[in-house]
């Protein structure tokens, strides 16, 4: 224990003056120095402010004005004359995309123009057999004259062949022809895309196949396209993988039911796995469009490796 100091001189009597309240400075007069210090301090709280609420103001036009895009970007659609190609064509186009519109029909795609006239971004037509290698050497070709770049494939041409017709009875003509189209194809645009995405400046860009429910589970009678669109998980996978050196993003969206002329038949009926027919629940194209557009305009050092957009009550999950 400290023992109690008694030899402390005595505490100095305080100075006459004003008296100075424990928890308030208001009766002291500020000194000279003082009030230097205190503008000091006052410009420094200023400045500190005004930067922050510089911060807050910018990132408020951010949130509101995001960064413009590359402009123009630029777009080859396959299959765009007619149903999710022609969907998605228009909804890029309407949000300013450029596009090429690749298909074997020319009046077809020239309908999809004419659609496409006030949605902003322009058009080219370019009749292309996708199963044929000089077909798409020239489409690409036409998009590099054109435009000088490209930064989004869209596969999308397909067929699916000959329906209803069992697997003993398939002519082999039929066969190679769904093959030459969905898989072959997808991969000539895939190649001719990937030559034009790594030697163009800015380096890479984005190739989208187009998948199908299929690529899960088939339907009765459908061996040519379902083994297609299992191929094609293999071909997006392969794709993803080599295109990473040259930032080319590669992903597929596999879709389910979507309204178009190639499903207009799941309203009076299709064959079900347990041999019965049924109508189907569609949805609106449009959704898928709006799904591939996300997908496209993501940064490309990010990635939908595989989205799956369906009809929301059709038979999917438990088919089979």
């Amino acid at each position: 224990m400290n023992a109690e100091r008694t030899d402390l001189p005595d505490a100095p009597e305080p100075a006459a003056g004003p008296t100075r309240s424990a928890t308030s400075d208001s009766t002291v007069e500020p000194t000279a120095d003082s009030a230097v210090g205190t503008t000091v301090e006052g410009v420094a709280t200023a400045a500190v402010v005004a930067e922050a609420e510089s911060v807050v103001e910018t990132a408020v036009e951010e949130l509101v004005e995001p960064a413009a895009p590359q402009d123009p970007r630029i777009a080859v659609v396959t299959g765009a004359g007619s149903g999710i190609g022609r969907a998605v064509a228009l909804e890029l186009l309407a949000a300013g995309w450029s596009v090429a519109l690749a298909g074997r029909r020319p009046e077809t795609l020239e309908e999809t123009a004419s659609l496409a006239s006030a949605r902003g971004g322009a058009t080219l037509c370019v009749r292309t057999d996708v199963a044929r290698p000089d077909d798409v050497a020239a489409l690409f070709a036409a998009v590099h004259e054109r435009f000088g770049r490209l930064d989004l494939l869209f596969n999308n041409a397909g067929t699916f062949g000959p329906g209803g017709v069992p697997v003993e009875e398939l002519p082999y003509d039929a066969w190679r022809h769904v093959v030459d189209t969905n898989l072959n194809g997808a991969f000539l645009c895939a190649q001719a895309a990937f030559r034009q995405m790594k030697e163009q400046e800015p380096q890479g860009g984005r190739i989208i196949n187009n998948g199908s429910i299929s690529a899960h589970a088939p339907r009765p009678h459908s061996v040519a396209y379902t083994a297609t669109k299992h191929a094609l998980t293999g071909l997006t996978k392969s794709l993803s993988l080599d295109g990473r050196p040259y930032r080319i993003a590669v992903g597929q969206i596999d879709i389910g039911n979507a309204a178009t002329d190639m499903t207009a038949r799941m309203g009076s009926g299709i064959l079900q796995a347990n041999g019965e027919l049924a109508s189907e629940p569609v949805m609106d194209v449009a959704d898928v469009a709006r799904t591939v557009r996300h997908m496209a305009e993501l940064p490309l050092e990010a990635n939908v490796q595989f989205a799956t957009v369906l009809a929301t009550n059709m038979p999917y999950v438990g088919r089979g």
